[in-house]
């Protein structure tokens, strides 16, 4: 069986780990986990990865530098942080990073199901909406063929008719517009 996505986990503490892998292990997403930045980044180079999810405070690297090292080498791989440490500033700090998301521990493990799903299958239902969209708009097949015979039959009759339109519709705006001007100058005069 394929997986569904593969989500690096990085956090200092194995426990949430080891949490994150049991909850997405049993919903199909291979998963990988670091202990620290220097770690995730070694495991984010060599490999995959369509979603990672950062721990806010660690040794060395904290979650905000992690995410922007991963930003710069891949910045269509949405990363979320997870912190028991969150405030305004450090979610500033991450939304000018460009985290997908930002979430406070403790995490449920339907709020961790709920965040992937969102993340992973957001452009696959884009993609299809868009599919939908032309399919609606456009024809296909032989009805395409029939609307584009049809427009080429008809474009030089519409041609035509603009051609004789034309001078009439200018007349008609010149007598108008001459009208006005007419009345606008002998109500000036009275």
């Amino acid at each position: 069986m394929q997986a569904l996505a593969k989500v690096l986990v990085i956090d200092d503490d194995a426990v949430v780990g080891q949490s994150f892998d049991r909850v997405l292990s049993e919903k199909g997403y291979a998963v990988s986990t670091a202990l620290n930045g220097a770690e995730a980044l070694n495991k984010f180079a060599g490999e995959n990865h369509d979603v990672v999810f950062t721990d806010m405070k660690m040794p060395g690297m904290d979650g905000i530098e992690v995410a922007q090292r991963i930003k710069a080498k891949s910045p269509w791989t949405p990363v979320v942080v997870v912190t028991g440490y969150g405030t305004p500033a450090n979610e500033a700090a991450a939304a000018a990073v460009g985290v997908a998301d930002f979430l406070h521990k403790p995490l449920l493990p339907e709020q961790i199901e709920e965040v992937i799903e969102r993340i992973t299958r957001k452009p696959i239902v884009e993609e299809k909406s868009a599919e939908v969209e032309e399919e609606k708009s456009e024809p296909r097949g032989l009805g395409r063929t029939l609307k584009n015979i049809g427009l080429f039959l008809a474009s030089p009759f519409i041609g035509l008719a603009y051609f004789i339109a034309f001078p009439f519709i200018g007349l008609g705006m010149l007598g108008y517009y001459g009208y006005q001007a007419l009345t606008k100058r002998s109500a000036a005069k009275q």
